[in-house]
């Protein structure tokens, strides 16, 4: 077993498999003591058997996993008590109020009602669900109920979440106000896992991450260093119509004389530069042509490492 020393997730070599189907293929990576570590990818790839075999929530076929000091799955109970998981999809109880889900949640890790009962202001004041203690759960918004969620994970004061898909359903306003409670986590010093299909909701909150796709880490660094690493700078998005055909024709006969690289998906024309000026200087003489130009981010990572074909 490798030694995890002071970080709360190590993973090392994990492999899992359903019957004949390899699902995991030897994923390893660390998590940092008070870091947001993102894993990313698309539908299908392997994603959450890789949370559960965290968790110990499934077994491993092979490989080594130290969550929190302990050895999973030897240790997984011992190591759950000091984690806190936020699932993808909310599991409140509604037949109690929002003050009696953090407390039945509350006594499954040996706390007592008292002590329940002292956290519950603080943890509702932190959700931002103060006045609401004695609220039935049917009566609270979508996001109100993943406030919630996010409150009951943190009632045994863990040191390390799970957060799979925490702003998934959720308006602007909702998902902006939970990266500010998970930013104001990880500057107390927490740790944490997140899973996301919101690229910008990494980029903005992730330290590091980590893209996996068909079982396997493909790609790893802080958002910053991976967009350095894997596209050019700029992207400048092109749709409308050329010559009476549509984008794709201008593409396959233009784009290559300006381009580092030019992708076209529906009816967009991704181009990859360096220098968008050639290029944008050409849209300007071309008047059935429209355009975006914008830096390129943490989604045209994903799309050059997974590739841009649908995942059910």
């Amino acid at each position: 077993m490798p030694d995890g020393g002071d970080a709360p997730l190590v993973v090392a070599d994990l492999k899992k498999r359903y019957g004949r189907q390899e699902v995991v293929r030897g994923v390893s990576f660390r998590i940092a003591r008070g870091e947001c570590f993102a894993l990313l990818g698309p539908n299908g790839a392997g994603k959450t058997t890789t949370l559960r075999c965290c968790l110990g929530l499934a077994g491993a076929a092979s490989g080594h996993i130290s969550l929190c000091g302990f050895e999973v799955p030897a240790a997984a109970r011992a190591a759950r008590m000091r984690v806190g998981v936020v699932p993808q999809m909310d599991n409140l109880d509604p037949d109690f109020t929002v003050a009696e889900n953090l407390l039945v949640f509350g006594r499954y890790f040996g706390l007592s009602a008292a002590e329940v009962r002292a956290r519950t202001p603080a943890l509702l004041e932190f959700a931002g669900l103060e006045g609401k203690a004695a609220a039935p759960i049917q009566s609270l918004s979508g996001g109100m109920k993943r406030r919630l969620t996010l409150a009951r994970a943190l009632v045994n004061d863990p040191e390390f979440l799970v957060l799979d898909e925490p702003t998934t359903g959720l308006d602007p306003q909702a998902r902006h106000l939970i990266w500010d409670r998970l930013k104001r986590l990880v500057q107390q010093g927490r740790t944490l896992l997140l899973t996301t299909h919101f690229m910008d909701e990494a980029e903005r909150l992730a330290d590091r991450l980590a893209v996996m796709d068909h079982g396997r880490i493909i790609g790893e660094g802080s958002p910053r260093a991976m967009i350095a690493q894997h596209v050019e700078a700029q992207v400048v998005e092109v749709y409308g119509e050329w010559n009476g055909s549509g984008v794709s024709a201008w593409a396959e006969q233009r784009a290559g004389a300006f381009a580092a690289r030019a992708e076209v998906s529906g009816e967009t024309a991704f181009c990859y530069v360096n220098d968008a000026r050639p290029l944008l200087a050409h849209l300007a003489g071309e008047p059935g042509l429209r355009y975006l130009h914008r830096p390129a981010n943490l989604e045209d990572v994903f799309l050059k490492l997974t590739g841009r074909e649908l995942r059910d």
